[in-house]
């Protein structure tokens, strides 16, 4: 019903043939993993080289990413904050046996030749032991720490990813509801307005918009 159609955002596990699905029909490709960018960067890699061999142009707003952060007032507080919670989501409910996870005829020849993992299941080496607060934020699995130490870290994120849909996860683990407050307010209000205009000379075609008037008014 609604014109123009609004845009599809498609999510992706690392499967390389959704690459040239979502490029066929110009949806959205959104990366969704658990493991933060550093991991990630390396599928999206793949993606905006097929787009360049296909001579698609590599429009950031073409892709998301998940990224869990963690804002507070200070890097200390943030750890003091946020690790049990992390500690909780990542030593304790992580644990997903690879044969469900990435079960036969999940995932095709040619994405298994590409090297990369399952997004769960294939559990990294530095998870097989308890992962510290300090791991946790070298991997990238959590953006985190004082409002000035997640832009900074946000901002390499993005530019690593050529992401401009970031999609993040302010609530994670076991975070009480007051916290994950904490985290939103000060993500919206201390971050995102220093990484939002980080792609502005792209023009972002993946944005859901209002609906024509007449179609409003046609629904009523």
């Amino acid at each position: 019903m609604q014109k123009p159609h609004p845009p599809v955002w498609i999510p992706g596990g690392g499967s390389v043939e959704t690459w040239d699905w979502v490029l066929d029909y110009n949806y959205c490709y959104c990366y969704l993993s658990y493991f933060g960018f550093l991991r990630g960067s390396q599928i999206l890699k793949g993606f905006w080289q097929r787009c360049e061999a296909r001579h698609i142009e590599p429009n950031p707003y073409r892709s998301g990413f998940l990224q869990l952060v963690a804002v507070a007032d200070s890097d200390e507080a943030a750890e003091r904050d946020y690790y049990d919670h992390a500690d909780y989501f990542y030593n304790k409910c992580l644990h997903v046996y690879q044969g469900f996870a990435d079960a036969p005829g999940y995932r095709t020849q040619r994405t298994l030749k590409a090297g990369f993992a399952p997004q769960v299941g294939d559990r990294p080496a530095a998870m097989r032991n308890q992962l510290s607060w300090k791991d946790m934020l070298d991997q990238g699995y959590v953006i985190a720490g004082s409002p000035a130490t997640v832009r900074e870290r946000l901002a390499y994120a993005i530019q690593e990813l050529n992401t401009g849909h970031l999609m993040v996860l302010c609530q994670f683990g076991s975070m009480p509801p007051e916290l994950v407050r904490q985290n939103t307010e000060l993500f919206a209000q201390e971050v995102m307005p220093h990484v939002r205009p980080m792609f502005n000379d792209w023009e972002d075609h993946w944005w859901p918009q209002p609906m024509a008037e007449t179609v409003q008014q046609r629904m009523l």
